[in-house]
């Protein structure tokens, strides 16, 4: 059985296992802290830096979903401070892309749409990059639209970890970073790809999407992706290739 420890969580009184992450802990127990990188079953990276918290005796925030619980711990999950922070984040993941909400096949079903609203995000105040990114088609099946990516790394790790197919990596650096196909070939000339659409699926965005779709009808299936990653964890075979 795991050890189990106690902590505090916004002042109440936590019970939990020991080598549980912050987020982990915190969403078992019904209280929310933002994040847009982080998925069920898969690897955690504290890419999109949205579910900081504070510790107290820790003089910086940290990324709850790869800070791991400790016993006597005291988190704040919600403050002004944190609550800024992560305007600021949001904001500037759509400075950094072309994003435009009216015409996004994900359109009310997008993660980082549905967050700015929660958290208040009416306006951003830095200016827009608008950087020239690629649209690749040349997928038969599905889309890859970098003017929506956030590079939360998701299609990366699904792909890798749960697919095992290892068709997608982040290339360059700070805001020059793009998502890239098998050392940037075209979607559509992989020859890793098994058009399973884990990718698709967890995408929080309409970053990478199904055709076919037209704008607010790009709903996407994520449990399924959750069950298949937990299962690999536990070392049974998830039959690659599985379409979702």
């Amino acid at each position: 059985m795991p050890q189990k420890i106690s902590l505090r969580i916004d002042g109440e009184l936590i019970h939990t296992a020991a080598g549980q992450s912050i987020l982990d802990a915190a969403k078992a127990h019904n209280k929310f802290i933002p994040s847009l990188c982080h998925m069920k079953g898969l690897s955690s990276v504290g890419a999109c830096r949205l579910c900081i918290v504070e510790v107290a005796g820790v003089g910086r925030l940290l990324p709850a979903c790869t800070t791991p619980v400790q016993d006597g711990m005291s988190v704040t999950t919600q403050s002004d401070k944190l609550r800024r922070y992560r305007r600021i984040a949001v904001e500037l993941l759509f400075a950094e892309r072309n994003h435009v909400c009216a015409v996004c096949v994900s359109n009310g079903f997008c993660e980082l749409q549905a967050l700015a609203t929660r958290l208040g995000v009416t306006n951003v105040r830095y200016p827009y990059t608008y950087p020239k990114v690629p649209i690749d088609l040349t997928h038969p099946r599905y889309t890859s639209d970098q003017n929506r990516c956030i590079l939360c790394s998701r299609c990366v790790r699904v792909c890798a970890e749960v697919e095992g197919a290892h068709v997608w990596d982040i290339s360059g650096r700070g805001v020059g970073s793009r998502l890239v196909c098998e050392l940037n070939r075209k979607w559509g000339d992989s020859t890793n790809c098994t058009s399973c659409g884990k990718c698709v699926q967890s995408c929080p965005t309409g970053a990478i999407a199904e055709k076919g779709f037209a704008v607010e009808e790009m709903s996407k299936r994520t449990d399924p992706i959750s069950r298949l990653a937990t299962l690999r964890a536990a070392g049974a075979d998830n039959k690659p290739g599985v379409i979702l």
